[in-house]
C-alpha cells in the first residue's frame, strides 16, 4: 500500500491519526463503576425486537425481585449471587412509543420505545464510518429525518477479562443526529424500512483496523489452532492484571522500553547526556544503523508570542515501524503503518509561546527503517499556515536495542488486534439482546490472510450466533469494495481477491447467511470509499429477499457450472434476472490459462446465460477468472442491475494459502 493510499485512509475517517492509520487512544484504566440496576444496552429511544422474547437484565442485591414491564406484558426476575437479573418478556405489537418500567429496589422508566427489528452491525472502519463521510453528505444529513430507526454506537473497548457493560445511548436518526450514525447501516436501515414499514434498531459494534478474530471468542478460535500463541499471551496478560490495549506492542514498551520508564518526553527532562544527531536519519549515529532499536529523540522549538490562532499540525513524514510523538510531555499522535506519512493535530492548549519540547519515539525493525521521508517533510504548521522546520539537529538516545536475541513483539500494530478481545469487551457485554440478524463488513485488516479467511469467518458466525443464543440468525456479509491501483495485466494472486473469495465461499456455505457484492463501487486511492449508498442497499436486499420473503433481487449474475471445450471455456451464470448486461464499452476482466498456469485476458461475449470465453494465446484453456484483482473492471451485470461476484474456477495456490497470523 502507497503512502498516498494510507494517508487518504486517514483523511477519509476525519482524523489523520484514526485507528486505522495505526493509533488507538487506550484510555486510562478507571476505578471500577458500581454495575447499573439496568445494562446500558437499554435506554430511552430505543428499540427492543419484535415477535421474540426479549432479554433485559441488569444488577442489584442478591435474591432482589425485578419486575418488567411493557404494555400489558409483564415479566419477573430474581438477582442471582453475582447479582445479575435477567427476564425475558414477550414485546407488544411492534410501533409504539411504549414506557418499559422496571423495578425492584431500584426503579427505572425506559421513554418513547418503539418495538420493531433490531439488526446487530458489526466489523472495522467502513461499517463505522459515518454520515458525514460519504457522498453528498451535507444533503444526505439534511434529509435524513428517519423517527423510527434508531441506534446506537457501541464505545470501543478491548478486554482481556470479563466486561458487563458498555458505553452508549441509543438515538433518534434525524438530522441533527445522522451525521453520526454508520452509513452503511443507515442506508440499509432506510431501505428497509421503505419496504416493510416497521421500527428499525442499529446497534452498530464496529472498531478501525480489527481483524475477525479480534471479534471471535477464545473457545472458537482453539479448534482452527492458528491463534494458540497470541490467545496464550492474552490469558497470561489477564492473569497479571495487565491495560487492556488488545495489542501486543503496548506490552511490548511496558516490558523493554527504558524512555518509557523513565519519562523520556517530559519537558523538563535533562537531556544533555545525549548524543546530538541529525533527523531525518539518527539511528546510525546511536550505532543501530542496521538492527531492531527503539531509540528516543528530543528537539526545542520556539514558537511566537502570540500564537496564531487556527489548529497547528505536525508533520514527521513516512516512518519505519511506529512512531509516538510529544509535545510538552503529551502524547500527540501514534503510528505503526509505516508507509502512513505521519501528520498530528495538535490538541488547543498543548503548544506555547516561547519554548516548547518536542519528543519522538521511534521503534525501527528493519535495518532501512526509522525514518523515511525528506528533510522537508518534518515540520510544524501553525495556525496561519507559517512553518517551523523539525528536520536537522536533534539529540537521541537508544532505549531499546532490540538485535537477536531479544524479544520482538508478536505483531506491531498498536490497535485492538489481538483474538477475542473484542468479543469479550464489545459482543459479550450486550448478549443475549433480542435481534433479528447481523451485518458484517470487514476483511482489510484480514486480507493478508485472505485464504484462512475462510476457516475464521464461519468459526465467528458460529460463534455469535451461540454467544446471542437465536439460532441461525440472518448474517449478511459485504463482500470488499475495489481498492488500490489496477493492474493492466492478469494477476495471479492477490490478497484483497483471495478475501473476497473467503467471502463469497462462507455466504454460499453457512446457513441464513449471504453476499452483498460491491466490486462495482470503491475507491482506488481511499480505502475508505464514499459510496456507501449501494453497500447499505444490497445488505438490505439480502434481508428483503431473504428474510423478509420480498421480491427483491439479492445477487448478481452467480457462476453455476463450466465447460472446457477445445479452444474455449462457457461459463453458466444462475442469478441473471432474465439476462446477463454489460456495463460499460465492453465485456472485461476475463482471464483464461492453460496447464502452464500462465493467465491471458481473455475474449468474452454473451450467449444467453453462458460467457464464452477465448484467446488465441490459450489454445487448450482449463481455468478461467473473473475480476480477480484489487480493483477490477467490474463489467458482468444481471437484468436488475447487480454485479457478479469475482470468482475463480481454479484451486492454484495464491499468495495468502499458507499464510498464518503471528
Amino acid at each position: 500500500m502507497n503512502s498516498k493510499h494510507v494517508l487518504l485512509m486517514a483523511a477519509a475517517a476525519g482524523l489523520l491519526f484514526s485507528q486505522d492509520c495505526g493509533v488507538y487512544a487506550q484510555p486510562a484504566p478507571a476505578a471500577a463503576k458500581p454495575l447499573p440496576f439496568v445494562s446500558t444496552i437499554f435506554g430511552d429511544n430505543m428499540v427492543l425486537q419484535r415477535d421474540k422474547a426479549d432479554a433485559i437484565w441488569g444488577w442489584s442485591e442478591p435474591g432482589d425481585s425485578v419486575r418488567v414491564q411493557i404494555g400489558d406484558n409483564i415479566a419477573t426476575g430474581i438477582a442471582q449471587a453475582d447479582h445479575r437479573w435477567q427476564v425475558k418478556i414477550k414485546p407488544p405489537a411492534y410501533g409504539g412509543p411504549y414506557t418499559v418500567k422496571i423495578s425492584g429496589r431500584e426503579t427505572l422508566e425506559l421513554h418513547n420505545v418503539l418495538v420493531g427489528d433490531v439488526w446487530l452491525c458489526g466489523g472495522q472502519s467502513n461499517m463505522g464510518l459515518t454520515m458525514r463521510a460519504v457522498r453528498n453528505a451535507e444533503a444526505e444529513v439534511k434529509a435524513a429525518n428517519y423517527p423510527e430507526i434508531r441506534y446506537i454506537e457501541v464505545a470501543g473497548h478491548p478486554a482481556y477479562r470479563r466486561v458487563d457493560v458498555v458505553d452508549g445511548s441509543w438515538k433518534i436518526v434525524s438530522p441533527d443526529t445522522a451525521e453520526r450514525v454508520s452509513a452503511v447501516a443507515y442506508y440499509f436501515a432506510r431501505e428497509v424500512q421503505k419496504e416493510i414499514h416497521v421500527p428499525i434498531g442499529l446497534v452498530v459494534d464496529a472498531l478501525g483496523g480489527t481483524p475477525a478474530e479480534a471479534w471471535t471468542s477464545a473457545a472458537a478460535l482453539r479448534p482452527l489452532k492458528d491463534f494458540d500463541v497470541p490467545l496464550a499471551e492474552v490469558e497470561r496478560l489477564a492473569v497479571e492484571g495487565a491495560p487492556e490495549y488488545g495489542n501486543y506492542i503496548m506490552h511490548w514498551y511496558d516490558t523493554y522500553d527504558m524512555g518509557l520508564k523513565g519519562n523520556w518526553a517530559a519537558a523538563d527532562l535533562d537531556d544533555s547526556a545525549w548524543k546530538p544527531v541529525n533527523l531525518p536519519g539518527g539511528f546510525a549515529e546511536l550505532g543501530v544503523p542496521d538492527s531492531p532499536a527503539v531509540a528516543w529523540f528530543r528537539k526545542d522549538i520556539i514558537l511566537p508570542d502570540p500564537l496564531p490562532a487556527g489548529r497547528a499540525l505536525m508533520f514527521l513524514g513516512s516512518i519505519e515501524r511506529m512512531d509516538t510523538a510529544y509535545v510538552n510531555g503529551s502524547v500527540v499522535g501514534a503510528s505503526s503503518w509505516v508507509e502512513n506519512p505521519r501528520v498530528y493535530f495538535m490538541r488547543h492548549g498543548l503548544l506555547k509561546p516561547g519554548r516548547n519540547s518536542v519528543t519522538i519515539r521511534v521503534f525501527k525493525s528493519k535495518p532501512d527503517g526509522g525514518f523515511l521521508g525528506k528533510p522537508e517533510e518534518m515540520h510544524l504548521a501553525l495556525g496561519d499556515h507559517s512553518s517551523v522546520p523539525l528536520a536537522g539537529q536533534w539529540k537521541g538516545k537508544v532505549s531499546v536495542d532490540a538485535r537477536p536475541p531479544h524479544p520482538l513483539p508478536i505483531a506491531f500494530e498498536n490497535w485492538p488486534v489481538m483474538p477475542g478481545v473484542l468479543s469479550k469487551g464489545m459482543l459479550a457485554p450486550i448478549a443475549p439482546l433480542s435481534i433479528t440478524g447481523a451485518l458484517w463488513y470487514q476483511g482489510e485488516q484480514n486480507s493478508p490472510r485472505g485464504y484462512e479467511y475462510r476457516k475464521i469467518l464461519p468459526a465467528m458466525i458460529a460463534d455469535w450466533r451461540t454467544l446471542f443464543g437465536q439460532g441461525d440468525f440472518p448474517f449478511y456479509i459485504v463482500s470488499l469494495p475495489a481498492f488500490k491501483e489496477r493492474s493492466v495485466a492478469p494477476v495471479d494472486s492477490d490478497e484483497w481477491a483471495e478475501t473476497r473469495e473467503s467471502q463469497a465461499l462462507t455466504a454460499a456455505s453457512v446457513t441464513n447467511s449471504c453476499l452483498a457484492v460491491t466490486i462495482d463501487t470503491g475507491d482506488a486511492n481511499n480505502i475508505h470509499s464514499k459510496d456507501k449508498l449501494p453497500v447499505g442497499q444490497r445488505l438490505a436486499y439480502c434481508a428483503l429477499a431473504k428474510y423478509y420473503g420480498k421480491p427483491v433481487v439479492y445477487a448478481g449474475p452467480t457462476l453455476e457450472s463450466i465447460e472446457r471445450l477445445p479452444g474455449s471455456i462457457r461459463l453458466h451464470f444462475t442469478h441473471t434476472d432474465g439476462e446477463l448486461v454489460v456495463k460499460g464499452e465492453k465485456l472485461e476482466e476475463f482471464s483464461i490459462a492453460g496447464e502452464d498456469r500462465k493467465w491471458y485476458w481473455a475474449k468474452a461475449h454473451i450467449q444467453g446465460d453462458m460467457v464464452v470465453l477465448t484467446s488465441p494465446s490459450v489454445p487448450n484453456p482449463r481455468e478461467a477468472r473473473y475480476a480477480w484483482q484489487s480493483n477490477p473492471a467490474a463489467t458482468l451485470f444481471n437484468g436488475a442491475g447487480l454485479p457478479a461476484a469475482p470468482f475463480r474456477t481454479d484451486a492454484w495456490p495464491g499468495m495468502t494459502q499458507g499464510q498464518r497470523p503471528y
